[in-house]
Parts: C-alpha cells; structure tokens; sequence
C-alpha cells in the first residue's frame, strides 16, 4: 500500500532520492546534464511529496511557485524497482491537489525528450504539451507541459 508524506526539501528521504534521480539524468542526458541542473536544486522547497510502499521510500515529487496561479512540479522520480506500481501518478496526483489548496490554478512542468516514461505519465495525468518557458525557451530535448487545475 502507497502511503504519502508532504514534507519539504529537508527530509533526508527526499533528499537521499533526488541523489538517485541526480544519477538517472546524469546517464539519460549526457553532456547537456549540467545545464539542467542548474535549474534542479532542492534547497528551500516547501511543498514535496514522498511516497513510502512497506515503510520504504519508493518515489519523490515537489513544486515550486512559478507565478500567482501557477506551480512549477519538479524532481519527480520512482526507482527502476519501484516503477510500475502507480507510485508516480499517486505523487503527481498529490501534487495537483495540493496546490490546488494552496489556491494555484495549474501546474506546469518540463522533462526531456529521452525520459519516455515521464512523458507517458503526463499525458496519461492529462497534461498538454505547450511552448517551451522560461529557461526552456530554446531548449530543444526540453518538452514542457501544462495542467489546468
């Protein structure tokens, strides 16, 4: 049974995941990884979701305000071992609402082209893909997406 925790960016379970999801990029982007990490840093979130399968940590999501309505999700991530057993949409899913009770309107984020099964997450969560934003502008491997809450 997924259990869930809101938490924020000091929990040392959050953080001992985003070290894994830090690894994970690191292989899938190569050489473009350190322009992306700039962007990755967890000091100071407030809102993070961990979820837990048998007491153990098994994902991570957060989110960052972008603007007045809009929440920016980041730092998703399910180990290899733990994929597949809905633990991703559980957190993305928690995520939504709890931004919707913070007021926000939607949430947006931005994966790259080579993270297939992200992708796959956020259609099937009915996220739409839009123009690319902010720091994405003219990032080509960038695919960012957005969701009306």
């Amino acid at each position: 049974m997924i259990i869930l925790k809101r938490t924020n960016s000091e929990n040392k379970e959050f953080q001992s995941l985003v070290l894994e999801l830090d690894k994970d990029l690191a292989l899938k982007n190569g050489d473009t990884n350190d322009f992306f990490a700039q962007y990755n840093k967890i000091d100071l979130i407030e809102n993070v979701v961990i979820a837990f399968n048998d007491n153990l940590p098994s994902g991570c999501g957060a989110m960052k305000s972008y603007d007045k309505s809009t929440m920016e999700i980041k730092r998703m991530y399910v180990p290899i071992e733990m994929r597949g057993q809905g633990v991703a949409i559980a957190i993305l899913n928690d995520l939504e609402k709890w931004a919707k009770e913070l007021g926000y309107k939607k949430c947006i984020l931005e994966t790259g082209d080579k993270m297939l099964e992200a992708i796959g997450l956020y259609k099937k969560s009915n996220y739409k893909i839009i123009q690319n934003y902010g720091q994405y502008e003219n990032v080509e491997s960038s695919i960012c997406f957005e969701k009306i809450l």
